[in-house]
């Protein structure tokens, strides 16, 4: 054996037990967050959802040209193995194969394919980071805030070794082999390699390596079985791996996140996953408007922390996270839609305001009188709980008020809300939704004064104790609305109490079965219940799609097929299903001012007016609210309706 040899077998030995002391080290301090036994159920639907995400890359593809230069770069990292044993062995002799399949021609020519794959590749990834930093200069840039050196060095890594396994194989093939050149080219490959141990051992937080190794377990742990994201319904507030019981709270229970010892090990998986590629970035209405949230920078920034100062008793919040990041959050869902490694960063933010509301006691002003209100009238603008039965004297047709359970012929609970009752504009929405109900022939009645917040905006803004005072008081009204009643319709007009009392309630072991009230006039019109007009309207419009409708439950076509069936032409915005824009309203921020940056309705109201339609359509009374106030405040004469108004025109001529 030469002496070339010995040197690269140590480095290589030294390299490879680095790097497995780092592992080791990294499984301590993951291991070392709080418990969370919830994500080993199901192992079996887990492993088949990793195995699709991950091969088919479905998460990646919504950047196509990227995802597929990474899915032959990813492959190429498996693949490639045999050539790194290759020249282990060509080291000492220039004409070493593998063993049986070493002459065999098929795999000759896929290693030569993946090999010239991978370099294309890696070689476009470059070019987009390139182009990408150049062509956007600002906040623009998915990567503004990425830790750009490290990334360059793992794809300075990944060229290399292509071209020594393409260089090789040029050199092995020729009609005179160059021993010499052939032992070169292989210790250069292997030093290549080992090297890259060494440096990913040397830095815990280089997610952009670090991610080959977590993220497949990062995605095999995520909160949804399935394959969509993890939004809907928060988590349970977990405490030494169980729920907390509000009731009776035990002393050393952790409310949310404080500081690095109260992060969850899924939570520091999650940290430690983040490849910094920014597309959460690229989505975030917040970081679009100038706020300084980045979901990026923010999982970035607690990652350096927390996966180097585990056990820190330092305050996240106020030292890591300022208080103005944490609150810019509209939990819109953007930025868990878009992520490859299924980084739940909703849950972290919304863990970490339950610290600041539950125990700093430090949140925004307004929120103050926002949780004053729904302690005290039941809902957040403080109004008084008689008048929830106002819009019904409005109505020239008859509404049953439920007193008592639910009589057998009635067949949906109409679930008001709070908007839907007392802001004038969503109360258009309630009545048009009631009409066209009662226009169908579906019976339906509505609990009135019974009502009280579904507790959304709470336990979104924080306020988890709060949130449990008024769900369980809903509950108790629910059981014995329904009473015996085997399966339990609830037809809602607002995606918040939609997701709040359709799944975050299933927590408390009560499930109902929700539908939007889109959802439902579109069954009807289906069924020929509601027969709309066949007369193409001359009204144009856009939709406008409502995160917790869209995003977090995943409804997009039930109001564009309604719409269609009204015979308006419908432009969509750019920015539209999966990838719309927050109307500004969620998590809490409707009773917050929006005082950095620019108003999170003016950009969406700005896309919508460009549109050039007459009328903007929405599914929501929170979107309804902020479209509304946009629009007047770009002095702009485009109307803002629901669906369902769209509906009842069309019907009623």
């Amino acid at each position: 054996m030469n002496s070339l040899a010995l040197i690269l077998y140590g480095f290589s030995l030294l390299a490879v037990a680095s790097f497995a002391l780092k592992l080791a080290e990294m499984y301590r301090r993951i291991s070392a967050g709080q418990s969370d036994p919830a994500r080993f159920a199901n192992k079996g639907e887990r492993a088949k959802t990793m195995v699709r995400e991950i091969l088919l890359h479905t998460k990646m593809l919504r950047f196509t040209g990227s995802a597929i230069a990474h899915w032959f770069v990813m492959i190429g990292f498996v693949a490639l193995l045999g050539t790194l044993i290759t020249a282990y062995g060509q080291i000492i002799d220039p004409g070493f194969i593998l063993p049986i399949i070493g002459n065999w021609a098929p795999y000759r020519y896929f290693v030569l394919f993946i090999a010239w794959s991978t370099g294309v590749g890696i070689v476009a990834l470059i070019g987009i980071r390139q182009v990408t930093r150049f062509k956007h200069l600002s906040r623009t840039s998915r990567f503004l805030g990425s830790k750009s050196l490290k990334a360059y060095y793992v794809e300075a890594t990944i060229l290399a070794v292509v071209i020594c396994v393409i260089t090789i194989d040029y050199l092995e093939h020729q009609y005179y082999v160059n021993a010499t050149a052939v032992q070169t080219v292989a210790g250069i490959k292997i030093w290549v390699s080992a090297t890259w141990f060494f440096i990913i051992s040397s830095d815990l937080t280089m997610g952009v390596a670090w991610h080959r190794f977590l993220a497949p377990f990062n995605i095999f742990f995520k909160r949804n079985l399935d394959s969509k994201p993890a939004l809907g319904e928060l988590p349970e507030m977990i405490s030494h791996g169980k729920p907390i019981n509000f009731e009776d709270p035990k002393d050393d229970d952790v409310f949310g996140i404080g500081k690095s010892a109260d992060i969850s090990w899924k939570g520091l998986l999650d940290m430690a996953s983040c490849t910094e590629c920014g597309r959460c970035q690229s989505q975030c209405p917040a970081w679009h408007t100038d706020k300084p949230l980045s979901p990026k920078l923010l999982i970035m920034a607690m990652r350096d922390h927390a996966l180097t100062k585990v056990g820190s008793e330092e305050l996240i919040v106020g030292n890591i996270i300022s208080p103005e990041v944490l609150w810019s959050c509209t939990t819109c869902g953007a930025c868990v839609e878009e992520c490859p490694v299924d980084i739940e960063h909703i849950d972290h933010i919304v863990n970490m305001r339950r610290f600041q509301v539950l125990v700093e006691s430090e949140f925004p002003s307004e929120l103050g009188g926002t949780f004053r209100n729904l302690e005290k009238t039941g809902n957040p603008w403080g109004s008084n709980r008689t008048d929830r039965n106002a819009w019904i004297s409005e109505c020239d047709f008859p509404v049953t008020v439920i007193e008592n359970e639910i009589p057998e012929d009635v067949e949906y609970l109409f679930w008001v809300g709070c908007a839907g009752a007392y802001e004038e504009r969503a109360k258009k929405t309630t009545k048009a939704v009631a009409e066209l109900l009662y226009m169908s022939g579906t019976t339906f009645g509505v609990l009135g004064q019974r009502e009280t917040c579904s507790g959304d905006p709470a336990r979104r803004a924080g306020n988890e104790f709060l949130y449990q005072i008024l769900s369980r008081e809903n509950i108790e009204t629910l059981q014995h609305a329904f009473g015996d009643r085997g399966v339990k319709k609830v037809v809602v007009t607002c995606p918040h109490c939609f997701t709040t009392i359709g799944r975050d309630y299933k927590q408390q072991g009560f499930e109902l079965q929700m539908v939007h009230h889109t959802q439902l006039l579109n069954q009807l019109i289906k069924e020929g219940k509601l027969k709309t007009s066949p007369h193409k309207s001359d009204a144009t419009l856009t939709y406008h799609d409502p995160c917790y409708l869209g995003r977090h439950n995943q409804i997009y076509q039930p109001p564009r097929e309604l719409l269609e069936s009204t015979g308006v032409e419908v432009t969509e915005m750019p920015r539209n299903q999966d990838r719309s824009f927050c109307c500004g309203a969620g998590g809490g921020r409707m009773w917050m001012e929006e005082t950095i940056g620019t108003r999170i309705n003016l950009n969406r109201v700005d896309e919508a007016i460009a549109t050039q339609v007459k009328e903007v359509a929405v599914a929501c009374p929170f979107c309804r609210i902020m479209v509304s106030d946009g629009m007047t405040a770009r002095e702009s004469d485009i109307g803002v309706l629901d669906v369902a108004q769209v509906l009842l025109r069309n019907i009623k001529g």
